[in-house]
This record gives structure tokens, C-alpha cells and sequence, in this order.
């Protein structure tokens, strides 16, 4: 797993709540995140006006204030005079996932210990691209719908819905007895991910986090355990690379 990244171009709290430096609001406010209020201390420096000119012609509010409320607001993340209040994220319910695929045959993708936010945007702009329904994650220990996860996903948040549930596991469990297939990539496993047969049926995709994989209850739910086979000089895909080539196969053979 890669750890969110800051550098130069200033930081970026994953609470949901807030996007803070130039570079990023500006960022954010190019890649449409869901956003109440851009808060502005200082102007007259170009990437500030930017931020205000798409602020105004996205229809988020500019509001001015001073450096003193602007510091109470980022809550010790450098703003540079530039902060973008970001909207809480309606979840769906896990439940109603499979019902979003309606007359179509179902596919969704679960993530199981997966905690970098641009991960899950990844995730969720293949799940667009290859036709799934929806992701589902754990409430704990799991990457939650922020800023960073919106830019990643490339808007496509707005139609892929993520689901939260309380306990995995028992979710997965809850899918198979509605008639869904629980397929998990594990770099470990007997079967190549081509040689499923299982990817053209209602389907839960399982991935885990790079290096640490599947938990043991999540293994031990799944119908099936798949790999993606790599080279053996490479240890293991990021999560969204696995999932992206994942999904692909599952629309390969859905199409056949």
C-alpha cells in the first residue's frame, strides 16, 4: 500500500471535511469533489483567484475571512491562505447493492483492509469502466469516501455508490445467500483469475491490501480464491491495478 502522498504541493487531511493548500483545492475543485464552501484569507495570488473563479463557476460558496478563522478551520494543516469544505458523503447500504444492478447480473467489488483513499477512487473508476454496481468497505480500518478518493476516482464517485457495513464477513456471507458468487484475489491461490468459472455469475470480488492480502475469515468465506498471475520478480499488484485487471477479465467473460 502506498501511504497518501503530500509533497510540494501542500497537504491534504483525509477526515472528508476539509482540503487545505493552493495546489490542492484547486485540484479538487477541478475534479468537481462535492464541496460547501471554499474559504479564502488572502488574495491576489494566481492560484488563489483560480480557486475562486471555479468555486464560483461550480456554485460552491466563497466565503472571506481571516487568517485566524481560517487556521481554526484547517486545524493545523497548512492552508496558504486557501481551504475547500468538502460535503460528508451519503454511503449507500450494503443491502441495496445488488439491487442497483437490477435486471443486469450483478457485479461488485468488496475491500478488505484496504486504507489509502486514492486506492478506493481508483477502485471505483474501474468498477465504472468495467459496468459493476457498487463497492462495499468495512467501517474500520478502511478507506472512507474522502477528497483524495474523489479526485482518484475521476468523478466517478458521482455513479458508482460505496456502501459501509459493520462486519465484512458477514456482509460477503449475506451476498452468497442471495445468490451471488464470492471470488477472491489471493496471490497464493491454485487457480489463474482467467480460469474461473465463476466471473459471468453474480459476482463479489474480493481484494485485500497489497502485501498483507485476504484475511483469514474473508478467505474462508469465498466460493473461490483466484490469482492474477505477474512475473516472479514482482511481489504483488496495488490493490486498484489488481482490481482493475480483475474487472476486466469479468467483463471479458461476460461478454462471451
Amino acid at each position: 500500500m502506498s501511504p497518501s502522498r503530500t509533497g510540494n504541493r501542500g497537504r491534504e487531511r483525509d477526515s472528508g471535511d476539509v482540503v487545505a493548500g493552493r495546489n490542492p483545492v484547486v485540484e479538487a475543485l477541478r475534479a468537481a469533489v462535492p464541496a460547501r464552501a471554499l474559504y479564502v484569507a488572502d488574495g491576489g495570488d494566481e492560484r488563489v483567484d483560480e480557486a475562486v473563479r471555479l468555486a464560483r463557476g461550480g456554485g460552491v460558496a466563497v466565503r472571506h475571512v481571516d487568517r485566524r478563522e481560517l487556521d481554526r478551520r484547517a486545524g493545523g494543516v497548512p492552508h496558504q491562505g486557501v481551504l475547500l469544505a468538502v460535503r460528508p458523503y451519503a454511503y449507500a447500504g450494503p443491502d441495496d447493492l445488488l439491487d442497483r444492478a437490477g435486471s443486469v447480473t450483478p457485479l461488485l467489488v468488496a475491500l478488505d483492509g484496504v486504507t489509502d483513499p486514492h486506492n478506493l477512487g481508483a477502485i471505483v473508476r474501474s468498477v465504472a469502466a468495467f459496468g459493476g454496481h457498487g463497492v462495499v468497505v468495512p467501517e474500520r480500518r478502511s478507506a472512507g469516501v474522502t477528497a483524495a478518493a474523489w479526485k482518484a476516482s475521476a468523478g466517478t464517485l458521482s455513479a458508482v455508490p460505496v456502501a459501509r457495513t459493520v462486519n465484512l464477513t458477514r456482509q460477503l456471507q449475506r451476498y452468497r445467500k442471495r445468490g451471488a458468487f464470492v471470488v477472491g484475489l489471493a496471490g497464493s491461490a491454485g487457480t489463474e483469475l482467467a480460469e474461473s468459472r465463476l466471473l459471468a455469475e453474480p459476482l463479489v470480488l474480493v481484494v485485500g491490501a497489497e502485501g498483507r492480502g485476504l484475511s483469514r475469515l474473508v478467505q474462508e468465506t469465498c466460493d473461490e480464491l483466484v490469482r492474477v498471475p505477474i512475473a516472479a520478480s514482482a511481489e504483488s499488484l496495488n490493490a486498484s491495478v489488481a482490481t482493475g485487471v480483475a474487472l476486466y477479465e469479468a467483463a471479458r467473460h461476460r461478454a462471451c
